[in-house]
């Protein structure tokens, strides 16, 4: 491949990149006032009085406060309600968004959690825990602290 093919390649994936942040950029960038999140859901299988009763708010979600925005609809097909959230400022973004990840702090998995704890307490009544404690104090082990500190991790993303 000559120089001239490669240059040309370059400035071709670049520019598809460029075009790549403009479209994100524009999808998450709100209105005047409104917020650059996206919304987060869950697809609950109840309908949406059950959901949100009288309009009130899922208490997992209502925990966040004034953090988040909150919004139900008749889920795709009519397969339930989908409850659904969003950050009202705007989303931790490039090394802010790793930091935060990193260490914990990123409110994107508070929302996250909550909606899944939302979910879990209207269809079953509680909040499902995938590992019970054991009773008394559980020998450390070098495979079970691993186990033990990826769960631990978890926590803000999903289960493990």
């Amino acid at each position: 491949m000559s120089a001239r093919t490669r240059g040309v390649a370059v400035l071709a994936v670049a520019g598809g990149g460029v075009l790549a942040v403009r479209r994100l950029r524009r999808r998450t960038a709100g209105g005047p006032g409104e917020p650059r999140s996206r919304w987060r859901a869950v697809t609950i299988d109840r309908d949406p009085e059950a959901v949100m009763p009288q309009g009130r708010v899922p208490t997992p979600l209502d925990e966040l406060g004034d953090v988040v925005e909150v919004s139900v609809r008749v889920a795709a097909g009519g397969k339930g309600t989908e409850l659904r959230a969003r950050l009202r400022a705007p989303e931790p973004a490039g090394a802010a968004s790793a930091a935060a990840r990193l260490s914990g702090d990123d409110p994107r998995q508070r929302v996250r959690a909550a909606l899944r704890e939302a979910k879990q307490l209207i269809e079953v009544g509680e909040v499902l825990r995938v590992d019970p404690t054991p009773h008394g104090r559980r020998r450390t082990t070098p495979t079970g602290a691993a186990v033990e500190a990826a769960a631990e991790r978890a926590a803000g993303e999903g289960v493990l």
